[in-house]
């Protein structure tokens, strides 16, 4: 008994009237184990309950007969001992409050919002959920509908009583919304401020520019042009934490994975937008008009896609048809958006294009690229803030030259094609051994630094072809003393691939274990622990495993790879890489075939 009124509940108010209730003749009788039924029965008031007390007073009191059953504790109260309703001599606040749901709804509005919140987070798998109240307040008069509805009764027939709004059940129940508002308005408000006020003049323009763009609600469409090192990122960070201090969505994505990874809740353009891989000039995004996404795309103030250049026009083209599609018949759906990047730096990737082919192909070739309004960036921050002193001139000599290649005024006069001389510094000297020359320069002593994972993160070796990609892997892999694992690849052409048993010979699994193409692994994949490998695929964003991540590897299974993070924000964080299935993009295979 002690341990039952232990909790909170007894000491509760408004307190709880137990109401009986029964058929005829049906009166529930209590007794105890001693007593003899005979007796219990024989007593003038075992016949007496609170409902047939009820029934008898409203015969003589006009006043009960105002009050339902349920009403009736507010007025009157039970008299044990004689087994009758005698009226209440001062009236209880408490049950009187009961009696209004308005009331009861304010009181316990703390309890069942923090209720919501919690059942919230179950429901979409995501913990420290933030909702604005508004949201709350919604999404909590729609729990208490979904239960009423269950008996047949609603928030309706409840006078006062308010009623959940369809817009905010919506979003509540939207994951792409509420995984884009899963912030904290103060904590970014700092952040914001913070961040604005280490902005330059330049940005600062560009700032106001496109923020009075998101305020007007009028859409727009930018284009922030300026090399490596002007800040392009810094601006993207402070237009997001401007936006979502607010509490309201800005959508960041780039081009490619390793850049997404820069920007403050940053997803892949064709994963975000459901991009078609193969485009054609009429082609639209794979998003319906009433799905989740759209209703994202809908309440986004502003859209920023970073490295724009890198893509193919009829990327945008794709996503400016489909907006118009689920909102306005205007560019890219009235949706004010800003593009990013240098066009001096990487342009589509075309196969066997020429330079006609490639400019074709870019975004300054686009019909959407006369509603594009230029801004740009020019004063390099990485010259001014974090350069070391003794380093300061030979980085900004460096700074020119890569200027002077990008606007193709070094060489002299010349019609595309020119000789360019390299400086003397970046040129690393070889005495025959190339391979060896190149290696031992940007990883010196590498067989003896495997078990530190910083020593490779400002290092890489870029070479043009797959073929010096295989040549050099095998020599850093022979310096490794360890043993190492062989994978081998299961290759098999696609079921919905029409083969006759002539082509089933001549694509026999040794003819497609030895293609090598771009995109895929090839047949044979030799690994050791502590070698540093690279993502070619996009596995889980959220956790920086994205196509261009670099690992290193921990320990080889023969399903799964453990390996470490090398490089960004999630440096040093283990993953476990399964075997997949890697299917090659390129055009020129004129079948399609799958790699495991």
């Amino acid at each position: 008994m002690l341990e039952a009124f232990g909790y909170d509940i007894h000491y509760r108010t408004p307190p709880i009237e137990r109401l009986s209730f029964h058929l005829e003749h049906k009166e529930p009788v209590v007794f105890k184990p001693n007593q003899h039924p005979n007796k219990v029965v024989s007593k003038p008031t075992v016949a007496a309950s609170q409902f047939l007390a009820w029934m008898e007073c409203n015969k003589h009191d006009e006043d009960a007969r105002k009050l339902s059953y349920v009403e009736f504790p507010t007025k009157y109260v039970w008299n044990k001992s004689d087994k009758i309703w005698t009226k209440r001599k001062t009236m209880s606040k408490a049950l009187d409050s009961l009696s209004s749901s308005a009331h009861v709804f304010e009181e316990t509005y703390q309890c069942l919002s923090d209720y919501v919140i919690h059942v919230r987070e179950q429901e979409i798998d995501i913990r420290s959920l933030k909702l604005k109240e508004d949201a709350i307040f919604n999404l909590m008069l729609s729990y208490i509908e979904k239960s009423l509805l269950s008996y047949g009764l609603s928030l309706k027939q409840i006078p006062n009583m308010l009623f959940p709004g369809h817009r905010y059940i919506q979003e509540s129940c939207n994951m792409l919304i509420q995984d884009e508002l899963n912030y904290d308005p103060s904590i970014i408000e700092v952040e914001h401020q913070d961040l604005y006020s280490k902005l330059n003049v330049e940005q600062k323009n560009v700032y106001h520019t496109i923020m009075n763009e998101v305020n007007n609600n009028q859409g727009g469409v930018f284009l922030l042009y300026g090399y490596g090192g002007t800040g392009k990122t810094f601006v993207w960070k402070t237009l997001s934490a401007a936006i979502r201090s607010k509490g309201e969505i800005v959508i960041n994505i780039a081009s490619s994975g390793i850049t997404a990874l820069l920007l403050p809740g940053g997803r892949i353009a064709h994963s975000r937008f459901i991009i078609p891989i193969n485009l054609t000039k009429n082609s639209f995004c794979s998003i319906a008009p009433d799905s989740d996404l759209a209703a994202l795309l809908n309440k986004a103030r502003l859209i920023i896609l970073d490295e724009a250049p890198m893509m193919h026009r009829h990327c945008f083209e794709a996503f400016d048809r489909t907006l118009r599609e689920i909102n306005r018949n205007k560019a890219f759906g009235g949706k004010t958006i800003v593009f990013g990047g240098d066009f001096r730096q990487i342009l589509p990737v075309i196969q066997r294009g020429n330079p006609s082919d490639i400019v074709q192909a870019s975004l300054h070739s686009s019909r959407l690229w006369s509603e594009c309004t230029i801004l740009r960036l020019k004063v390099n921050m990485r010259l001014q803030v974090g350069c070391p002193t003794n380093d300061l001139d030979e980085t900004k000599e460096f700074a020119k030259w890569i200027f002077k290649i990008g606007d193709s005024n070094i060489g002299g006069p010349n019609d595309g094609e020119v000789e360019v001389e390299f400086p003397k510094d970046v040129i690393i000297r070889s005495t025959g051994d190339h391979i060896h020359s190149i290696v031992s320069t940007i990883y010196p002593s590498f067989e003896n630094h495997l078990d530190d994972p910083s020593y490779f993160q400002d290092k890489s070796i870029l070479v043009p072809t797959n073929e010096e990609v295989d040549a050099i892997n095998d020599y850093m892999l022979g310096l490794m003393k360890d043993e190492g694992k062989t994978y081998m690849s299961s290759d098999f052409l696609y079921e919905t691939e029409p083969t006759d048993c002539f082509e089933e010979s001549v694509y026999s699994p040794d003819v497609l274990n030895a293609f090598k193409a771009s995109g895929i692994l090839n047949h044979k994949l030799t690994l050791k622990t502590g070698v540093p490998v690279m993502l070619l695929r996009n596995i889980d964003q959220t956790k920086g495993l994205c196509n261009g991540t670099r690992l290193q590897i921990v320990r080889l299974g023969k399903h799964v790879i453990e390996a470490r993070i090398i490089a960004g924000r999630f440096f040093n964080e283990t993953t476990y890489i399964p075997r997949m299935k890697l299917t090659p993009s390129d055009k020129r295979i004129p079948f399609h075939f799958q790699r495991r």
